[in-house]
């Protein structure tokens, strides 16, 4: 859900601050912004819970669960799920 974060839906930004609010770390509510507050990691440091990002964040952002996946809300109307990487993310680990 485009601005979703929570009951109704997520959107992809949404969906990472409430897993990582879950886990008692804060982060701010949009990608790019999510994108700033983490530190630029090479996609093979990445560990489950880092972030990957699209476009600086602005694209799209989902959490890395290992062996090459990624957890997201990918679009309007589809459902929050585990899928392959793909195209060129970069990673951010957060604080």
């Amino acid at each position: 859900l485009w601005g979703g974060t929570g009951n109704g839906g997520y959107d992809c930004s949404g969906l990472v601050q409430a897993a990582f609010a879950s886990a008692g770390k804060s982060l701010p509510r949009v990608g790019g912004a999510q994108y700033n507050a983490t530190q630029r990691i090479a996609q093979s440091q990445a560990t489950p819970g880092d972030l990957v990002f699209w476009a600086k964040g602005t694209r799209h952002v989902g959490i890395y669960v290992g062996d090459g996946k990624v957890l997201h809300a990918p679009r309007t109307g589809d459902v929050v799920k585990v899928a392959p990487l793909y195209g060129q993310p970069t990673f951010g680990r957060v604080g």
